[in-house]
């Protein structure tokens, strides 16, 4: 794989706000684990019990989008399968991009880390007769998705592993709680300032960190994600310094409720699974014209085949089509889907449900090694915000949750030796808060409500799913323009600070994506349609010194 030199970015302060440290309440803990989706609280169950640990979140703990995971994880269970077909499903669903061993590792450990979700009391569909039930999605060979709820695993799952994460009595949950910036100190991560508003900024300092804060999703105006996702994890850590990877690869899910006034809501890729058709506004089965593989085609290629044939019928939205399913399969498999549905006056076995892509899943994020370090020293990532190799430029389906748990299980574990290995002598650091860029006193107000809706679109219109050269200058000009006058600004609410920091991302995305001169996974340019094997590299972002 060759190799190409990474993108410098600046940013325009190191800390979005400025701080004394006289005057800041200080908290030592053994380890920090921001964010409560699957990656953190499976990292947390990891952590020596005889370690101190705080759980930041900056919304309510079952509010994140591992519980808003609808499909299911994947793991051979299915005798006709076997972990060397689960391998070569990720490997060409990543194009070209996928880091072998990684791969190996997850889909090796697949199984088993299914199987510690059962033994915590996480109960996953079952056959008549008993057994795990499987159900196939796009990309997968053979049937190896378990899934819980019909259609809410996530929602499952996430309850089982809060419940036995609140009931360590070492570990404090901290709810409601927004995490500015990681603190710094010689080139090292040594916890973080965090933000509530009942006690306002605290410090706390830890011997190791670890950063679960899930994904970028918000970034697009169309999206499956949660208010949360505004890339904050992936922010934070390149103002203290971490390299991003892969940045350019947004996944957009192809099936997404769309129904005007409503909120997007997912559809599962396992509704295809079961056999759903998609049909355009005529009526029309399309996806033989794209890919063999029909609608079990990877999700890149579908989002592109249903972009595509909007654009030729000219309309909003596709169709996807269950009548000709049984209509007890239909109600008993996906009961969620059904009732959202239905709160539309639609009903899901027998009509035509109007779906449309959206983004779903941000692939790129903190460049992490098996052990789930970054290039941060003290500093560990798992989940979404984090990029391991595994997805390459195209995330299998039902991967997602399942790499949660195996590189959750890998930070905790790491940063539990890390921290125990260390002295129990806390230290706080003297940290210097002075922006890149002083804060100004601005009297103008801002409307971050306003902003916030123009960046989504902008990023919709012009870095989304078809993207050019043209499209993304004038992207990257408009985004810039917003950064240099929210960047000057002290922000004193969540609100600004998301702002602040989905900016910053959408710049790295904005880069790497025109970086990227071919169509790879996810990343589709009409300007460079064809994959060029001299470009199977990973794409770098680093903060300008």
């Amino acid at each position: 794989m060759s190799k190409i030199g990474p993108i410098e970015l600046e940013t325009k302060r190191r800390y979005l706000v400025q701080f004394d440290p006289k005057r800041i309440p200080h908290l030592f803990t053994d380890v920090l684990i921001i964010g409560a989706g699957i990656a953190g609280m499976r990292a947390a169950l990891a952590i020596d019990p005889s370690l101190q640990v705080v759980v930041a979140t900056k919304d309510q703990v079952y509010n994140s989008n591992s519980a808003w995971a609808q499909g299911g994880i994947a793991g051979v269970f299915d005798p006709y399968d076997d972990i060397a077909n689960h391998a070569a499903d990720t490997m060409t669903a990543g194009k070209g991009l996928c880091d072998s061993v990684v791969v190996d590792t997850v889909v090796q450990e697949a199984s088993e880390r299914i199987l510690e979700l059962v033994g915590m009391g996480a109960r996953f569909d079952e056959v008549a007769g008993g057994g795990i039930a499987l159900t196939q999605e796009g990309g997968h060979s053979h049937r190896r998705v378990v899934h819980a709820l019909g259609d809410a695993t996530g929602k499952e799952v996430m309850r089982a592993l809060i419940d036995r994460v609140r009931a360590l009595p070492n570990v404090d949950i901290w709810e409601k709680t927004f995490t500015i910036d990681l603190l710094t100190r010689d080139r090292e991560c040594r916890g973080a300032l965090v933000w509530n508003p009942n006690h306002g900024k605290t410090f706390v300092w830890a011997k190791q960190t670890i950063l679960a804060t899930g994904g970028a999703g918000r970034l697009f105006r169309e999206t499956t994600n949660p208010d949360i996702a505004t890339a904050d994890g992936q922010a934070m850590a390149f103002r203290a310094g971490a390299v991003l990877r892969d940045m350019e690869f947004m996944q957009f899910h192809p099936t997404v409720l769309y129904i005007a006034g409503g909120s997007r809501h997912l559809v599962s890729e396992a509704v295809r699974g079961e056999g759903a058709y998609l049909r355009d506004c005529h009526g029309y089965r399309f996806m033989a014209d794209y890919n063999p593989l029909l609608e079990l085609a990877p999700r890149d290629d579908v989002s592109r085949a249903i972009t595509r044939q909007m654009e030729k019928t000219r309309h909003h939205c596709v169709y996807l089509d269950l009548s000709h399913l049984p209509v007890q399969l239909v109600r008993e498999r996906f009961p969620h889907i059904s009732q959202v549905c239905s709160d539309f006056g639609l009903d899901l076995a027998k009509d035509q449900i109007p779906v449309r892509p959206g983004a779903h899943y941000m692939i790129g994020g903190l460049k992490t090694d098996l052990d789930a370090r970054t290039s941060l020293p003290r500093l560990f990532a798992a989940g979404e915000v984090s990029s391991t190799g595994l997805h390459g430029a195209n995330r299998l389906a039902s991967n997602s949750l399942l790499e949660g748990l195996v590189f959750g299980l890998r930070a905790g574990r790491n940063a539990s030796n890390a921290a125990l290995s260390e002295s129990d002598v806390f230290t706080a650091q003297t940290i210097d808060s002075s922006p890149r860029s002083p804060a100004e006193n601005i009297e103008e107000p801002l409307r971050i409500d306003d902003l916030l809706n123009s960046l989504t679109s902008e990023m919709w219109r012009n870095v989304g799913i078809e993207r050019n050269a043209t499209d993304l200058l004038a992207a990257l000009h408009q985004v810039d323009f917003w950064d240099r006058y929210v960047g000057r600004r002290e922000f004193s609410t969540v609100a600004g600070w998301e702002l602040q920091n989905m900016l910053l991302v959408a710049r790295t995305v904005i880069h790497a994506a025109m970086r990227r001169e071919e169509t790879r996974g996810t990343h589709s340019r009409s300007d460079f349609p064809l994959t060029d094997p001299e470009q199977a590299n990973h794409i770098e972002v680093v903060r300008a010194s």
